[in-house]
């Protein structure tokens, strides 16, 4: 059954192109403006207000994140919007999607990209904002923005080369050639490609096994990768530590400890 939260209700029916759905303390939220989902300020402005609301539930505790339809994930920016930008304009638009993709990244909950489509310039600095990321077998990837004038503006030249690497993002970035499903799992960009109808129900059963992992320890295991990732090794490893230190005083520890010993399924309380 599908439940909502006031807040998260009154916060989506100002929302005219995000919606959301939970069950299994799992959100699915949707970007929908078909039929390719551009992503524009007001789309930027809506996951910046609907992800803290999502943050403070009790009964969310992963979210998975897609588009309508199965065209697009998210096929770039409205190029409309854009056109109308000056320099200062854009500069505020970057500034508000800049914004958008650190509330998904350094939300302490993780967060699931099921890539159902295309993922092109914005599309995929917004999947690489994400936790995890499963792909359609179908789907197909590009930063098309050099041949556009502009360069990537959302974290795309700072967030792929952590994951690939300086010379095949500078390969990626620099020709903004299309590529497929089966290059970004070589890659790495994606976690998983599976058959187009099973992209939702697979970032799903992630996400909801996920869900039953002890919160504490799954919130700080996520603070010390990210933490961790843009700092020398003896800075990660005190991080590591203070977050290994948060997480063993929980009750969550002592159950989990317990149930290994006892050899029974733990049942975790979030604290």
């Amino acid at each position: 059954m599908t439940t909502t939260n006031k807040q998260v209700e009154e916060t989506l029916m100002n929302a005219e192109f995000l919606q959301c759905e939970i069950n299994n303390k799992v959100a699915v939220v949707t970007i929908n403006r078909p039929p390719v989902n551009p992503l524009n300020s007001q789309v930027f402005q809506e996951i910046i207000d609907v992800m803290p609301e999502l943050e403070g539930r009790n009964d969310v505790h992963t979210i998975v994140l897609t588009g309508s339809g199965e065209k697009a994930f998210v096929a770039g920016a409205d190029i409309n919007e854009m056109l109308e930008l000056d320099t200062v304009g854009m500069l505020n638009m970057n500034k508000v999607s800049r914004e958008a993709f650190s509330k998904i990244e350094n939300l302490t909950k993780p967060v699931i990209a099921a890539i159902n489509g295309l993922a092109l310039g914005g599309g995929l600095e917004l999947a690489l904002a994400c936790d995890l990321r499963i792909a359609s077998e179908k789907a197909k990837f590009a930063f098309p923005e050099i041949g556009l004038g502009i360069i990537p503006g959302g974290g795309g030249t700072q967030r792929l080369q952590r994951i690939v690497g300086q010379g095949i993002a500078k390969e990626l970035l620099y020709f903004g050639d299309m590529f497929t499903a089966e290059r970004a799992l070589e890659l790495q960009i994606v976690n998983k490609v599976v058959p187009s109808e099973e992209v939702l129900p697979a970032a799903k059963e992630w996400a909801e096994k996920l869900a039953q992992k002890p919160q504490v320890a799954l919130r700080m295991l996520k603070l010390a990768v990210n933490s961790g990732a843009n700092v020398d090794l003896e800075s990660g490893l005190s991080i590591e530590t203070a977050c290994f230190g948060n997480a063993f005083a929980t009750e969550d520890r002592k159950e989990g400890l317990s149930a290994f010993v006892e050899k029974r399924k733990p049942n975790y309380v979030g604290r």
